[in-house]
């Protein structure tokens, strides 16, 4: 099958840029990298320059491509905006709320003073990424991506009907319902562990913290809506991992932090997961060819294989010199094995 892409990454910087990036080159062609470092990447300068750090961090010989994106707030330069976009080195923007999430301190807390910007965006044909959450503490956490697309992004998209829109990681029937209202301007991506796990992974029989991201894991029945868009075949979802970094020390204390590190497993875990679906012939679509459609990009050229034998057995971590990072858990047996050479074992999906 085609190569697929990852359409939200988290690297990180430094230390645990090195040790991880070579996780995600190893199966992904291109990323999109999320700005949210500290300090965020706001101007086209940070972003070469972080670029630079994350192909020093490719092993030699490596083909991935960062994509990168700058993080909007009320004083984005509307000038260098147009400069990053045009010049290639920036492919979006992303709209962080101030708050929803890991580094977001630096996000939006009036979204119409962003207008100007975001007009300026669908002139220049710049896709904006969104964290889809409101963070008002009177809304329920279970009920802040439906509460933001009613509230927040429903009522923008149509201040800026020409603004191309990919709703981040959605969690919910309604983001995956409001997501195919508008074919090509508006998107969603979805990640391999929303697709696997609902609330109770994270709550029943003691906390588990590696289980806890941003926006939280909710009901069964949002998981199958989730399911069911990812495996539609419909060009409105891609997928976008949101494998994101955080040391165990981090999230195994009393404030843990949010976020699973997915990038070891996750084409594994969706070939799974689709298989078990009956569809497996829609995962190309969700991997490699939706998210490119929709950013206006070509697929990549190569490939990788998939076999299917007997279980697979993945690393329980990634050792960084700032202390281990759990990979995500899926919780079931893996059987598909990703390659880019011709291998022989007992069925071979896509070549």
């Amino acid at each position: 099958m085609t190569r697929p892409d990852d359409w939200h990454l988290h690297l990180r910087d430094g230390a645990m840029l090195n040790a991880i990036a070579p996780e995600s080159a190893r199966d992904f062609g291109r990323a999109i990298i999320m700005p949210n470092l500290l300090p965020p990447i706001v101007t086209s300068t940070q972003a070469l320059s972080y670029k630079k750090r994350i192909m020093a961090a490719l092993p030699d010989g490596s083909n991935f491509k960062p994509l990168m994106t700058l993080y909007l707030n009320e004083r984005t330069d509307k000038d260098d905006l147009s400069r990053a976009h045009a010049s290639g080195l920036v492919i979006a923007a992303k709209l962080y709320p101030a708050g929803a999430t890991t580094n977001s301190e630096g996000g939006v807390k009036d979204f119409h003073k962003l207008q100007p910007i975001l007009e300026h965006m669908a002139e220049i044909g710049m896709p904006m990424c969104v964290h889809g959450e409101v963070t008002d503490l009177d809304v329920d956490i279970f009920d802040r991506e439906a509460v933001f697309i009613d509230r927040i992004l429903d009522p923008m998209r149509r201040r800026v009907p020409d603004l191309k829109v990919v709703m981040e990681h959605i969690t919910t029937e309604e983001g995956a319902e409001y997501a195919k209202s508008a074919p090509g301007k508006l998107a969603a991506t979805i990640t391999t562990h929303h697709l696997m796990i609902n609330r109770n992974h994270i709550l029943s029989g003691g906390l588990r913290p590696h289980y806890y991201c941003l926006p939280v894991a909710k009901r069964e029945t949002h998981r199958l809506a989730l399911l069911k868009a990812a495996t539609s075949g419909s060009e409105c979802y891609f997928l976008g991992t949101d494998s994101a970094p955080h040391t165990d020390a981090l999230k195994e204390n009393a404030c843990g932090c949010a976020g699973i590190f997915s990038a070891t497993n996750t084409v594994s875990c969706l070939a799974e997961i689709f298989e078990a679906a009956g569809a497996l012939d829609q995962l190309e679509n969700f991997t490699s060819l939706s998210g490119p459609k929709f950013y206006g990009l070509a697929p990549n050229i190569d490939k990788i294989h998939l076999t299917k034998g007997a279980p697979i057995t993945f690393p329980e971590c990634i050792k960084t010199h700032l202390g281990p990072v759990t990979v995500f858990d899926p919780g079931i047996d893996l059987h598909w094995q990703v390659s880019n050479q011709s291998v022989k074992k007992q069925k071979r999906l896509f070549t």
